[in-house]
C-alpha cells in the first residue's frame, strides 16, 4: 500500500477518538483536584473539637486539612511516575487493548466506589487514608493509560497528539466549570461531589466504548498494519538474500542481522534521539506542578472586600483559567508548531518558565511567615495565570508532537512511551519541590 492509498480519516473520527480518550485520561484527577472543598470538608474536626481555648484566628485548619493538597498530589505523582516507567519497559509484553480497556475499566470501579462514599459517613483520619488510597489507584493505572496512548498516537501522523493533550486540557476546564456551577445554584458540597463523580463515570464510560470502535476505523487499521508490517518485511528480503547465498556465509549475515535490529528496540537507543523533547516535557510539568496547585490555590484576593469575588477569586482566577488557556495552548499545536523540532528556541523557552515559580510565590499567597508580598493585587496574579498555563500546554504539546517523530516509524510507540515516563517524572518532581516552595513563603 503507498502514500497514494492512504485512507482518509473521514469526518475526523479517530481524532475525535483519540480526543475523548485524552480526556478520560485526565478528567478523573482534575475532578478529584477540584474538589478539594468537598474532601477537606470532610476532614474538618467535630464541632466540640474545634471551639477550643487555643483556636487562633490565624489558620483554624488541622493537619489534615492543611496538608491534604501537597499530600494529594504527591500521592497521584509518584504512583503516576513508576507506573509510568514500568510501562516503558512492558508495553511490548502485555496487549494493547488490555492495557487501555483494562485501566479505563478500574479506573471506572474506583469512582463508582468514591461516588458511593460521598453518601457513607466516615472518621477524618480513615476518609483522609481511603482518598489517599483512591488516587494512588487512579494514577497508578492512569500512567498506564497515557503512556499507552502516547505510545498508540506515536504510530499516527503527529497531529493525532494534539488532540489527546488537547482533550487532557478539556478535562481541567470541564471539572473548574462543574464546581464554578455548584457554587453559582448553592448547592451542598456533598450533592456537588456526587455530581462530580457521577460525570466522571460517565466521560470514562464513553472512553472505554470509543476506545472499542477505533480499530474498525480504515485509517486507524491503516496505520497500525504499516507499523506492524515493516519489520516483517524487512525479515522477508533479508531471508531472500539468505537463500541465494551458499550455507557457509549464513552465519555471519545473521549474526550481522542480529546487531542491526537491537538498537532499534533499545530504549536507551532510542532516548539518546529525543533527551531534548524528554528532558523539556519533564522540566515544564516539574515548574507546572511544583506551583499549581499547591501555591496559586493559597492566593488571596486583595479587592473582594467581602463580596461574591471572595468566593469565586480561586474557582475562576486559578481553576479555570489555568484549563482555559492550557486548553487553548494544547489545541494550538493543532495549526501552529513553532518552534520546529531541532530549534533551539524550543528548550530555551522551556527553561525560561522557571521565572514563574517566583513571580507566584511573590503574590498574595497566606498564611505567610517569611517572603514579602511584591504582586498585591489581582491582576498580576491573573496575568501570571495566563502566561503560565497557556506556556504550559503549548510547549508541552509541542514536545509531546516531535518527540515521536524524531524517531524511525517502528520505534515511534517506544519513543511515545518514553515522552509520558518523562511528563510523569516531571510531574513527581514538581509534587516533591510542591512542599518547599510552600514552606518557603
Amino acid at each position: 500500500m503507498t502514500a497514494i492509498n492512504v485512507p482518509r480519516d473521514k469526518y475526523n473520527a479517530v481524532w475525535i477518538i483519540f480526543f475523548i480518550l485524552g480526556l478520560g485520561t485526565l478528567l478523573p484527577w482534575n475532578f478529584f483536584m477540584t474538589a478539594t472543598m468537598y474532601f477537606t470538608n470532610r476532614l474538618k474536626d467535630p464541632p466540640s473539637a474545634n471551639m477550643t481555648a487555643n483556636q487562633t484566628l490565624v489558620d483554624t485548619r488541622n493537619v489534615l486539612e492543611s496538608k491534604f493538597n501537597n499530600v494529594m498530589t504527591l500521592c497521584a505523582m509518584v504512583p503516576l511516575l513508576i507506573f509510568t516507567c514500568l510501562n516503558s519497559f512492558i508495553h511490548q509484553r502485555i496487549p494493547q487493548k488490555l492495557r487501555i480497556s483494562g485501566s479505563l475499566t478500574v479506573i471506572l470501579v474506583v469512582f463508582m466506589l468514591t461516588a458511593i462514599l460521598v453518601k457513607v459517613d466516615v472518621a477524618p483520619l480513615p476518609f483522609f487514608v481511603l482518598t489517599m488510597i483512591k488516587i494512588v489507584c487512579i494514577n497508578s493505572f492512569g500512567a498506564i493509560l497515557q503512556g499507552s496512548l502516547f505510545g498508540l498516537a506515536g504510530i499516527l501522523p503527529a497531529s493525532y497528539t494534539t488532540p489527546i493533550m488537547s482533550g487532557q486540557g478539556l478535562a481541567g476546564t470541564f471539572a473548574a466549570v462543574s464546581m464554578i456551577c455548584a457554587l453559582a445554584t448553592g448547592s451542598k458540597l456533598q450533592d456537588s461531589a456526587f455530581g462530580y463523580f457521577i460525570t466522571a463515570c460517565v466521560v470514562i464510560l464513553l472512553a472505554i466504548m470509543s476506545y472499542l470502535t477505533l480499530p474498525k476505523m480504515e485509517f486507524f487499521q491503516y496505520y497500525m498494519e504499516s507499523n506492524g508490517s515493516k519489520q516483517s518485511v524487512d525479515e522477508e528480503n533479508k531471508m531472500d538474500l539468505l537463500k541465494k547465498e551458499s550455507p557457509g556465509e549464513k552465519r555471519p549475515v545473521v549474526s550481522l542481522m542480529d546487531e542491526e535490529t537491537k538498537p532499534s528496540v533499545s530504549v536507551i537507543a532510542i532516548f539518546k534521539k529525543i533527551w531534548v523533547m524528554a528532558l523539556s516535557v519533564c522540566c515544564i510539568f516539574c515548574v507546572t506542578i511544583g506551583t499549581f496547585p499547591a501555591v496559586t490555590v493559597e492566593v488571596e484576593s486583595k479587592i473582594a472586600d467581602g463580596s461574591a469575588w471572595k468566593t469565586y477569586f480561586i474557582p475562576v482566577s486559578c481553576f479555570l483559567l489555568f484549563n482555559l488557556m492550557d486548553w487553548a495552548g494544547r489545541s494550538l499545536t493543532a495549526v501552529c508548531m513553532w518552534p520546529g523540532k531541532d530549534s533551539v528556541w524550543l528548550p530555551v523557552l522551556v527553561i525560561l518558565r522557571v521565572i514563574f515559580i517566583p513571580l507566584f510565590m511573590l503574590c498574595n499567597v497566606q498564611p505567610r511567615h517569611r517572603l514579602p508580598v511584591v504582586f498585591e493585587h489581582d491582576a498580576w496574579y491573573i496575568f501570571f495565570m495566563i502566561l503560565f498555563s497557556f506556556s504550559n500546554g503549548y510547549l508541552a504539546s509541542l514536545c509531546m508532537c516531535f518527540g515521536p517523530k524524531k524517531v524511525a516509524q517502528h520505534e515511534a510507540e517506544t519513543a511515545g512511551a518514553i515522552m509520558a515516563f518523562f511528563l510523569s517524572l516531571g510531574l513527581a518532581l514538581g509534587a516533591a519541590t510542591s512542599f518547599a516552595f510552600r514552606a518557603m513563603i
